[in-house]
């Protein structure tokens, strides 16, 4: 392949950007994932550090400012420039180590298949390095966009129950980083190499996972106005729930499960909002799982998650608020710079220390409220706690009808084979699912409609090997990546 000019790269750069953007929902067509990692490989042939950076920025930030375009429905453009231009510098500093290993990687390995095997696994290493990185820091890190996750309907989704998160983002990574350093070595044959790479990633049986039985699960989807913009009276969406679950009254249910803030008034505060829990729970025979706002005298405010009956059985607080949006890090810091946004965040959510694993009705459930669904390390900590099943509780009603809901229930599908548990991912608005531990949609409620799902649930006790060996999995990959980078650094240019 050749080099291009830097003034070709950059428009590159950008189709890379588009093309990685249209693996994810709403295009969700996986294969671009794999053209956009090849087109920036491409456009980092010959560059340096630092037009290397410059070009990753640009690819970065047509990615994540499109990706996350859903941000400025309601906050307007400082936010998503915000967080999108943040993640491009850090998507572009990745891509200037990609860079170096590229150009002087060939030095460092410069047989063959030093250069087609070695050379190509440290790059997919620096790839997947870089959104681990990203996934925890700062502020506990943004773990979205990542290359696995757009493989959820991909024939390469089962490997996730083998490899985990980071081993699927570097399954494709290699992938694409194999085709570009076959065509550097400009000899077609060797184009067997990355197809049966390929063939054999597909051809990966799947887990098997056994179903220890099931439960009868009732998911309620209000379609309240439940945003930050567009609400209505204080006990309005707690209303809608109870309206959405009355009618299943004399059904053979297990457990209910509304989204997160389905009891906008907190039950543990207000005598009618826990008689009207307590009220459904009788009529339904079946605790409740409801999101609401909680608070201590200490004056401490959580995202919670109840587990109601005839009173509170068990309380999760949300362990990772997000920042910028349930707590304001810094605040008066960036205060100074955008003083309205900031003072929207008019309350600091706590960090939980509640266990994200309930007893309900004796089965062990995993619980992630919005954004928790992303967090890897929950998920690991779901599985260590014995979870059968996870509810995965959200409000996506500030982002309308955008394609954030089907991002996140893409990531939800993605964890639901991650982890061999079967995920009830409900929604205040939609798009809610219940998900199958193969990663089936067993039922589904479209966006912005009233509805509820009853189905018996599979169960499942069954330890994925990602689950098991998913850590040792992300740190040797990353392990490689900081080796390989320094056995190239420590070479001297001829």
């Amino acid at each position: 392949m050749k080099k291009l000019t830097f003034w070709l790269s950059l428009p590159l750069a950008v189709i890379s950007g588009f093309a990685l953007q249209g693996a994810f929902p709403a295009t969700n067509f996986w294969p671009l994932a794999f053209v956009g990692v090849f087109l920036l490989l491409w456009a980092l042939l010959g560059r340096g550090f630092w037009t290397g950076f410059i070009i990753g920025t640009v690819a970065g930030a047509t990615f994540w400012l499109s990706l996350i375009n859903w941000l400025t429905l309601y906050l307007g453009p400082v936010p998503w420039l915000a967080l999108g231009i943040l993640q491009a510098i850090f998507f572009g500093f990745g891509a200037a180590l990609i860079g170096l290993a590229i150009n002087r990687g060939p030095l460092r390995w410069p047989s063959r298949w030093g250069r087609l095997g070695i050379l190509s696994i440290v790059i997919a290493s620096i790839w997947t390095l870089r959104e681990s990185i990203t996934s925890v820091w700062p502020y506990g890190g943004f773990s979205w966009g990542k290359l696995a996750q757009s493989q959820s309907e991909s024939p390469l989704s089962h490997d996730v129950a083998w490899v985990g998160t980071a081993g699927l983002s570097f399954i494709v990574a290699l992938s694409a980083t194999l085709v570009f350093q076959v065509l550097r070595e400009k000899k077609r044959s060797l184009l067997v190499v990355p197809i049966l790479f390929f063939v054999v990633a597909i051809a990966v049986p799947p887990v098997e996972i056994s179903i220890s039985g099931t439960t009868n699960v009732l998911a309620v989807q209000g379609n309240s106005k439940a945003g930050l913009f567009d609400h209505g009276q204080p006990g309005d969406i707690l209303q809608d729930h109870v309206t959405g679950s009355l009618p299943y009254a004399g059904e053979d249910i297990d457990m209910v499960v509304w989204p997160e803030n389905a009891s906008d008034v907190d039950p543990l505060q207000s005598e009618l909002a826990a008689l009207m829990l307590t009220t459904v729970s009788k009529k339904l025979d079946a605790p409740i799982v409801a999101g609401t706002i909680t608070n201590t005298k200490a004056g401490e405010y959580f995202n919670s998650s109840l587990v109601w009956s005839n009173g509170l059985d068990a309380q999760y607080d949300k362990i990772h608020p997000v920042p910028f949006a349930e707590y304001m890090p810094n605040r008066e810091l960036w205060r100074t710079f955008q003083p309205d946004l900031v003072d929207l965040v008019t309350r600091d959510y706590s960090f939980g220390k509640r266990p994200n694993v309930v007893d309900i009705n004796g089965v062990l459930a995993g619980v992630a409220i919005c954004f928790d669904i992303t967090d890897d390390q929950q998920a690991y900590q779901m599985i260590d706690g014995g979870a059968q099943i996870i509810l995965a509780q959200t409000n996506n009603a500030d982002f309308g009808k955008t394609s954030e809901n089907l991002q996140q229930l893409a990531i939800a599908r993605l964890r639901a084979i991650e982890t061999g548990r079967s995920v009830v991912n409900i929604s205040t608005v939609g798009t809610s699912a219940i998900i199958s531990p193969s990663g089936e949609t067993l039922d589904s409620i479209p966006a912005y409609q009233p509805g509820a799902m009853l189905d018996a649930v599979p169960l499942s006790s069954s330890v994925t090997p990602a689950m098991q060996f998913g850590r040792v999995i992300e740190w040797s990959i990353g392990a490689i990546a900081l080796v390989g980078l320094l056995l190239i650094l420590l070479r001297r240019k001829p």
